[in-house]
């Protein structure tokens, strides 16, 4: 069974309902990007810090999985599928994909602001002032913040080293290192970009673009894949 490698970002969420910051100017709900995902906006002010995931996480659990998460799911009867999703969301989890590895965090899960090793997963929407880890420490977002090591990047690397396919589906390859990934795609891989946005310069000399929301190109690629 050949490997299909997905690369997934903030535009197949999207269509789910699911805000991205970059289609508003750089604003989260209107914070900057900054204030609510870095570390120094985390030791500025926690309480807002939390506010904010909490709501993404409420969001989250309101919105559904769409119909490009499923086929991804779909294609697993045919393919050995494997995701790496730059998202935070559990909407390919929803969908039924099995294989998903979350490259920036995930917002159903809290770890420790003292050891990020201590990673609990959430039952519930709100991380709450006093909630605290093993160690003592006040618990935070499971989330990768802008200045912060990527610590599952090396297993990401791996999966894009042994794709039969690969495709960038909904992400702007604007976000590194996960924008890097697509340099470690074999060279006898084919590779697909599901993206109405992506500019030609950001594409691999072999991409294949599809200029299509995530929904519509999903589609049409995966009549592509299972071509007769």
């Amino acid at each position: 069974m050949k490997r299909l490698v997905v690369l997934s970002g903030a535009g197949i969420s999207a269509e789910s309902g699911i805000k991205t910051f970059r289609d508003s100017g750089g604003l989260w709900e209107g914070h900057d990007v900054m204030e609510v995902a870095s570390p120094e906006g985390w030791r500025r002010n926690q309480d807002l810090v939390q506010e904010f995931y909490n709501l993404r996480r409420k969001q989250m659990y309101e919105c559904q999985p769409n119909l490009a998460h499923r086929i991804l799911a779909e294609l697993e009867e045919h393919y050995e599928v494997l995701i790496i999703t730059q998202n935070v969301d559990d909407l390919h989890e929803r969908a039924g994909s099995s294989q998903v590895l979350h490259l920036h965090g995930e917002l159903r899960k809290a770890q420790s602001s003292l050891d990020p090793k201590l990673v609990y997963d959430l039952d519930h929407w709100e991380i709450k002032k006093g909630d605290k880890c093993a160690k003592g420490s006040q618990l935070r977002p499971h989330v990768v913040w802008f200045g912060e090591p990527v610590p599952k990047m090396l297993d990401a690397i791996k999966l894009a080293q042994q794709a039969d396919i690969f495709v960038i589906v909904g992400t702007s390859l604007e976000v590194y290192p996960a924008a890097s990934l697509v340099s470690y795609v074999p060279d006898q891989a084919e590779i697909f970009v599901v993206d109405p946005n992506i500019p030609s310069s950001k594409l691999h000399h072999r991409a294949k673009h599809l200029i299509l929301p995530a929904t519509k190109g999903l589609e049409n690629l995966k009549k592509i894949l299972l071509k007769p």
